[in-house]
């Protein structure tokens, strides 16, 4: 007892030796330590899952439970920060959808269940949900299993979703499969008259358009695009301001070619949140078709709507590698990782909205490219109806845009001028948006 209040003293006055050796009353064993288990701290790539939100939290969007004010307490309606989301820690998620209000989540499971929804279901968009049989659910605060009519429903995987203002449309191995409302035919099926999509259960499947296997999709407001795997174009829904590109203004229920300057082209991506639409083919150049009011679509007459596609030969810019077609403004991102931007908006950049038919080049030093990081460049342009996002090759995201609840997640609610770092808490790898949320997935840093 004496020693060891002799040893607690000598440390006290002797700080630099407390790590001194001390011989173990029982030595260590190192075979038995070789069985212990070893524990992940999810700092892996492969156990990585990281999914964050933000914005309109009272739609249920969000996939975050939304509690009801009371006398008590006051819940907060948006969320202006990135907020991971627990449903993704479980399910690991490979792409999602973002609508008006509401969400879809695919994840890689061998379960049946391979597809999520959260959010306003008032049109059964993600499914028909009930508590009790006939009373199904208008808004749902956290994800829930979307049944799909699939035949290998453990093997199938779901490629790519898209979203409008109140149907959802998914692309899988088995062709495609659209829900919720049909009022313009955006599900590619026969309109009903007076049909209760609110009750309804129905899944429409298109396993191929014309006999071909489908690539991509794409959801404006209240129509569907498609590309087949040979690079040509369809579409159906509401064409009042020629969104569907067929070279009228009708409604079309079902997926119908679209030719005009894209006939002969190999299209590979198409972008569409409102009522017009840009379309990118293997070459690098732009078309577009639908309302043209803000100058999105120059034509030599001026026209206000353009009912088939035209190509853009005034963006010379170089190869383009993407593009995104908001509201009222067009995004485009050339292979240099350079962002122009034309149409209305303040996207544009400046202190008030602007308006031109030119597009105009946003700085770089605005998406973090400097002499410290001349390698960082643009991968990705995304946006709503009325903001825009910005994904970088060292994993930023940027917004700016109209801040509608939150949903540029830049921790306030005042419109953003010029693109901001979001700041999340993961390598960002892509971004979907709605029309007052945003979902981002991410990878490791490591």
């Amino acid at each position: 007892m004496l020693n060891n209040l002799k040893r607690v003293i000598y440390l006290e006055k002797c700080p630099g030796k407390r790590f001194m050796s001390v011989k173990r009353k029982y030595p260590i064993n190192r075979e038995e330590a070789k069985s212990l288990p070893v524990f992940d701290y999810g700092t892996s790539k492969k156990s990585y899952k990281r999914v964050f939100v933000w914005g309109n939290l009272h739609s249920g969007a969000l996939g975050v439970p939304y509690l009801r004010r009371n006398e008590n307490v006051m819940q907060r309606e948006i969320i202006d920060v990135p907020k991971r989301l627990g449903f993704a820690e479980k399910f690991p998620v490979t792409t999602a959808a973002c609508g008006f209000g509401f969400t879809a989540f695919a994840v890689d499971t061998e379960s049946e269940n391979k597809l999520y929804g959260t959010g306003l279901n008032t049109d059964s968009q993600i499914g028909r949900h009930e508590i009790r049989q006939g009373h199904p659910l208008e808004i749902i605060y956290f994800p829930q299993a979307i049944k799909l009519p699939l035949k290998s429903p453990t093997k199938t995987r779901i490629r790519k979703l898209a979203a409008g203002r109140a149907h959802l449309v998914v692309l899988t191995d088995e062709g495609l499969f659209l829900l919720g409302n049909n009022s313009y035919g955006q599900c590619g099926r026969e309109i009903i008259q007076d049909e209760n999509y609110f009750l309804s259960n129905y899944i429409n499947h298109i396993p191929d358009i014309d006999g071909k296997k489908v690539a991509d999709i794409e959801c404006g407001q209240d129509h569907t695009l498609a590309i087949t795997e040979d690079g040509a174009v369809y579409s159906c829904g509401w064409g009042a301001d020629g969104q569907t590109g067929l070279g009228n203004f009708d409604n079309t229920s079902a997926f119908t070619r679209v030719t005009g300057d894209i006939e002969s082209e190999k299209i590979v991506k198409i972008s569409s949140r409102s009522d017009f639409a840009l379309a990118l083919n293997n070459k690098g150049e732009v078309f577009g078709w639908g309302n043209a009011e803000y100058d999105q679509i120059p034509t030599e007459n001026n026209e206000q709507q353009v009912s088939h596609p035209v190509h853009l030969k005034h963006l010379k810019l170089g190869k383009i590698v993407d593009v995104a077609a908001g509201g009222s403004f067009c995004l485009v991102l050339n292979e240099n990782g350079e962002v122009f931007v034309w149409g209305y908006g303040l996207v544009l950049g400046g202190p008030k909205a602007d308006q031109t038919s030119q597009p105009k080049k946003l700085p770089d030093t605005l998406f973090g490219r400097n002499d410290f990081q001349p390698d960082n460049k643009v991968i990705q342009v995304a946006c709503g109806l009325s903001y825009a996002m910005a994904v970088t090759s060292f994993g930023d995201i940027y917004a700016w845009g109209r801040n509608i609840r939150g949903c540029l997640g830049l921790g306030f609610t005042n419109d953003q001028y010029f693109p901001f770092k979001v700041s999340l808490g993961g390598f960002g790898w892509k971004v979907f948006c709605g029309y007052d949320h945003t979902v981002a997935l991410c990878k490791p840093f490591i």
